[in-house]
């Protein structure tokens, strides 16, 4: 007598475990999902935020103002704003921008006017992550502070900029 009543117990607690438990309604699984998504994505404002901050106070630690560096974009823009080029800074401010490709000044300054100092790469980033409307990342130099690489969007989707600062020079 007890076999038939262990055995049908079994087979409830089976069949029990195997029927799905609906405990929100799809819309508020949506909703929860989006909220999520919008907490990891604050997440990772903060997270950049926090590392732009530190690696800026690195930077302004090393009181370097005479410095050169070469800077080039991937980007689908027009191949004069994309370098690479030679970008000099004394006392803070750029004297001058020249082609890796002739060795002379581009013809057109404007188009590396966001990139044209340390500071301005500085103010890029945070202007990105403030905004939240594109994709950012960012490398930067373990000793100086510096950015070496931002990655600003999609450029798979052609909407994005991929630009890469390197040997970055202190100029006496």
């Amino acid at each position: 007598m007890r076999l038939p009543i262990v055995i049908s117990a079994g087979l409830l607690m089976l069949l029990g475990l195997n029927t799905p438990v609906i405990s929100k309604s799809p819309i508020q699984v949506a909703q929860s999902s989006e909220i999520t998504n919008s907490n990891s994505k604050q997440l990772t404002n903060n997270s950049q935020l926090k590392q732009l901050r530190i690696n800026r106070r690195l930077w302004r630690q090393q009181k370097i103002n005479n410095y050169r560096y070469t800077l080039s974009n991937d980007c689908f823009c027009i191949p004069e704003a994309r370098g690479p080029v030679v970008i000099e800074v004394r006392n803070g401010r750029t004297t001058s921008i020249t082609s890796v490709q002739t060795g002379q000044p581009v013809a057109n300054p404007e188009f590396f006017r966001t990139y044209n100092t340390v500071p301005k790469l500085f103010n890029l980033i945070r202007n990105t992550i403030s905004s939240g409307q594109s994709e950012l990342a960012v490398e930067y130099d373990r000793q100086l502070g510096y950015p070496t690489q931002i990655n600003i969007g999609n450029l798979a989707a052609d909407a994005g900029i991929f630009t890469t600062i390197e040997n970055l020079q202190e100029i006496r």
